[in-house]
């Protein structure tokens, strides 16, 4: 696990100077070369994480191994938004906050409370509710970043670092709806699957969460509605799915943040 952490730390820290060299000097990213270090970075991430998670008592998906996971998927889904969007500057949010959560899963230490006994219904569900986390906090990310370019833009300001050095605003309003709709999807799923196999909300502490999630859920779908019905975009769609990740993250890291470190 220690050499499957270094080989990561390296790779994630190696991607993110050559990308932070390439925008400072305005250079080409090497996109070969970007995207090819970030999937063997990805499998070594994969490896140093099973362990923590798939224990020999259960599941276990502390605040530390959760932190790790999501940073997981944030290099994977923007790898693959790579693959089709022109997103390759990006990178530069998402290789950091791998070194950040790679290295929170790897050293942080939270009390050992395995899920045993679960179901394969009740795994899917977790697995695809952290998946569905992931990708909307990406969506919020790009959100903010969106804000700031069209602020920019607006304002005209001298240095426009948001304009000049990342993708044009179309490719990101067009990246932000991608963002939106699988992380939608994803949680359509997970909550879906968590009302099947669910049984006792109050007894497992996760009534509030439910809530939180069900209702960033609908202003997620609200805001997908309005972006095909009425082509709402700009800063509207941007302030709505800040507010939307917020009331899914007070519901999914608050919660867990409050049972597992405080009570």
């Amino acid at each position: 696990m220690l050499l499957a952490y270094v080989i990561a730390l390296i790779i994630y820290t190696l991607v993110s100077c050559h990308l932070a060299w390439a925008l400072l000097r305005l250079k080409p990213i090497a996109k070969g070369f970007t995207l090819g270090m970030l999937l063997v970075a990805l499998v070594a991430h994969a490896i140093t994480l099973y362990p923590n998670i798939y224990t020999l008592h259960g599941l276990n998906f502390n605040v530390f191994n959760t932190a790790s996971l999501t940073s997981f998927y944030f290099v994977l889904f923007y790898v693959i938004f790579c693959f089709y969007r022109p997103i390759l500057s990006l990178g530069l949010f998402a290789a950091p906050t791998a070194i950040i959560g790679l290295s929170l899963g790897y050293f942080g230490v939270a009390p050992y409370a395995p899920l045993t006994d679960i179901s394969k219904g009740l795994e899917a569900h977790i697995i695809l509710s952290i998946a569905a986390y992931c990708v909307l906090l990406m969506a919020a990310v790009q959100a903010v970043i969106l804000r700031i370019q069209i602020r920019e833009l607006k304002h005209k300001t001298k240095q426009r670092f948001w304009v000049n050095k990342l993708p044009s605003l179309q490719s990101m309003e067009s990246l932000l709806f991608d963002m939106i709709l699988v992380g939608f999807s994803l949680l359509t799923l997970a909550l879906a699957i968590g009302f099947v196999y669910v049984s006792d909300l109050m007894a497992q502490h996760i009534a509030h969460k439910t809530v939180f999630s069900i209702m960033s859920w609908l202003l997620f779908g609200w805001l997908l509605f309005g972006h095909w019905k009425y082509g709402w975009r700009g800063r509207r769609a941007a302030n709505m799915a800040i507010l939307a990740f917020l009331l899914l993250a007070v519901g999914f890291i608050g919660s867990k943040f409050v049972l597992e470190m405080l009570l």
